[in-house]
């Protein structure tokens, strides 16, 4: 019962509330504009944190494809030289940089993706937003226009009040 009741006034709110939307449509209008601006806002923050992952990212990969490269050729260079040992130690420390290389540009193949998806879920919600503001901003503009109609249909309909019908004005011209 009490659930119902809830529901009640839940509902009475819900109309209240539909009816002061109906009657200050340019406030509505506003909250509009600015749910849009705190959306935008927090997407371009979530994409320069994203954007910053993707500009470290990159960092780590020039930084692993230098030292991939180093490791090769000092591994050679020892080798080259006879020192199996020491050709043996870079060959391995340049197998681990190898996979890390690998690694690190899968995680920023990842991220790009990712921030592809985020820009294009940015752009949707945007256009989204604007197309209702601009629905709005279409019923405000049709409300005015049927609100001056409302208007000059009462004026004109004093005014033919006001004169009189044909009749009077007949008679008023020409007589009985």
């Amino acid at each position: 019962m009490f659930k119902r009741l809830g529901n009640l006034i839940r509902g009475f709110f819900g109309l209240f509330i539909s009816g002061m939307e109906k009657r200050n449509p340019e406030a509505l209008l506003e909250v509009e504009k600015e749910n849009l601006r705190k959306q935008i806002a927090k997407y371009n923050q979530g994409l320069a944190s994203h954007a910053a992952l993707c500009e470290r990212l990159m960092s780590q990969v020039k930084q692993c494809e230098a030292e991939e490269r180093d490791l090769r050729a000092k591994a050679a260079a020892h080798l080259k030289a006879g020192n199996c040992d020491q050709a043996a130690e870079y060959a391995l420390r340049h197998q681990k940089a190898v996979r890390d290389l690998q690694e690190n540009r899968a995680q920023l193949e990842q991220a790009d993706t990712t921030y592809k998806d985020l820009v294009r879920a940015r752009d949707v919600t945007v256009k989204e937003a604007r197309e209702k503001i601009e629905a709005l901003k279409a019923s405000l503009n049709d409300m005015k226009i049927q609100q001056a109609v409302a208007e000059m249909n009462e004026m004109a309909s004093g005014m033919i009040g006001s004169i009189g019908g044909i009749g009077e004005i007949v008679k008023a011209t020409f007589g009985d």
